[in-house]
């Protein structure tokens, strides 16, 4: 077993995927992130995990990709997509820490990441865009 399985079942890290995350940009004005929302949410495409900046930019990982690219664009969005890992993690002290510490011995370093717990809940979500998704999907074993 190399380093990096070991390191993987080491961190006992419950759950990794490679997800497509998408980015656009949107007007800073009332109702513009409830537009998209709603685009999505007529064509029964669920939002995974989304950021927006105070510049505009959304980042989203969706349930069904395919269906998102082809409604967004239709609507005139521009869209620029890449891979993201989707982590399960407990929903506990140190979990993100093992994460991370999985990665940073591999030489993958982080570029943006994001979040949220439900504390009553026993697993998060994490969506995590590294610098090189092939290493970071081995040291996985996704």
């Amino acid at each position: 077993m190399d380093l990096f399985s070991r390191l993987a079942l080491a961190c006992k890290l419950p759950g990794m995927a490679i997800r497509k995350e998408f980015n656009l940009r949107l007007q800073n004005s009332p109702g513009a992130l409830g537009k998209v929302c709603q685009y999505l949410a007529d064509e029964k495409v669920g939002i995974q995990a989304f950021s927006l900046d105070s510049g505009g930019t959304l980042r989203m990982v969706v349930d069904n990709p395919l269906n998102a690219v082809g409604i967004l664009r239709e609507k005139q969005y521009v869209l620029e997509e890449r891979d993201v890992l989707l982590l399960q993690l407990p929903n506990e002290a140190g979990a993100l820490y093992k994460a991370t510490r999985l990665l940073d011995s591999a030489g993958v370093n982080v570029e943006h990441a994001y979040a949220c717990s439900v504390e009553a809940q026993p697993m998060t979500s994490v969506v995590v865009a590294v610098d090189d998704i092939e290493r970071a999907s081995m040291v996985a074993g996704v």
